[in-house]
């Protein structure tokens, strides 16, 4: 059950891919399942800090999103402030695409937060159930 807690957005995320699939959710409940999942992929998940230390290396502590860093007060809000800066866009992107759990989890955000989109706009360009 511990496990479970950890990794229940995938969960969630499974399920909102099935709903698009099969689309018997509506857009609300889409909506629902997308803002869930974006927020577990971005601030929940768990995975290595990636933050940029001395001598050009990464560091390697546990953070839980891949937008939020370690335990490690100038690791915790990095990544995420990178968001707002054109100029380090180049270094958030090779940060959030390092590793393979990073790059899953940075896909599963994005994914989500485009269904997010989807599902807001498809009622108002007549498609709906």
């Amino acid at each position: 059950m511990k496990d479970f807690r950890k990794y229940w957005g995938w969960v969630v995320l499974a399920v909102l891919v099935l709903g698009w699939m099969t689309l018997s959710f509506g857009p609300v409940t889409l909506l629902l399942l997308s803002g869930a999942s974006a927020f577990y992929c971005f601030f929940n998940v768990p995975l290595v800090c990636g933050a940029e230390v001395r001598n050009g290396l990464s560091c390697r502590n546990n953070c839980y999103g891949a937008l939020m860093g370690c335990h490690l007060r100038q690791h915790r809000w990095q990544k995420f402030k990178m968001l707002f800066w054109r100029a380090q866009w180049g270094r958030l992107r090779r940060e959030l695409f390092q590793r393979t759990n990073t790059v899953l989890a940075t896909l599963g955000g994005v994914l989500a937060v485009t269904s997010g989109v989807a599902a807001t706009l498809q009622p108002l360009f007549g498609g709906g159930w």
